[in-house]
């Protein structure tokens, strides 16, 4: 009796790591897809190409920020474009942007991700523009294309200062 208890669960085990790598597959597929518009993302930050830039985002209303500057929340498409008008407005010359440690979980229809995303250039001062930020996306697949429709961005703080820690970005 033992052995057929033994078996059973051994069988059952079996099946459960079969079936779940079927949806392991499909969600490889989205994931690819999702690195793509992150790619994609990067590419057009770097190019400071802001049609580019929100071609990652949902448009319309449907669109929702929380990003490290004022105002505390973009509703909306057009919202969201303004500031990443303004942001770029700062950096007058080249910027290298890039996206990294991009981790993503998708159901097909949804999926979020997490990324650190860094920034190099110069302000319009002539001061060294230097970046880091943790960044939060939920992605949906609209008409076959994955866009992002929330994200979140933020900075480590140090509450005993009260102050952003822009170097603790590089440690985990």
């Amino acid at each position: 009796m033992r052995r057929f208890v033994i078996g059973a669960i051994a069988a059952a085990l079996v099946a459960v790591c079969l079936s779940a790598g079927l949806p392991a597959r499909a969600q490889s597929k989205d994931e690819q897809e999702i690195r793509a518009l992150e790619d994609q993302f990067a590419a057009a930050a770097s190019a400071k190409d802001l049609d580019a830039i929100m071609k990652v985002y949902v448009p319309g209303n449907d669109l929702f920020v929380f990003d490290v500057g004022v105002p505390r929340q973009h509703v909306g498409w057009e919202d969201y474009k303004k500031d990443w008008h303004d942001f770029l407005a700062m950096l007058p010359g080249p910027i290298k942007f890039t996206v990294s440690d991009l981790s993503v979980a998708s159901d097909g229809k949804i999926a979020y991700g997490h990324n650190i995303q860094h920034l190099s250039g110069t302000m319009a001062d002539g001061s060294p523009a230097d970046m880091t930020v943790r960044v939060t996306d939920v992605y949906r697949k609209i008409d076959g294309k994955w866009l992002i429709v929330q994200e979140h961005v933020s900075v480590p703080i140090d509450f005993s200062a009260g102050k952003p820690v822009p170097d603790m970005m590089s440690k985990p």
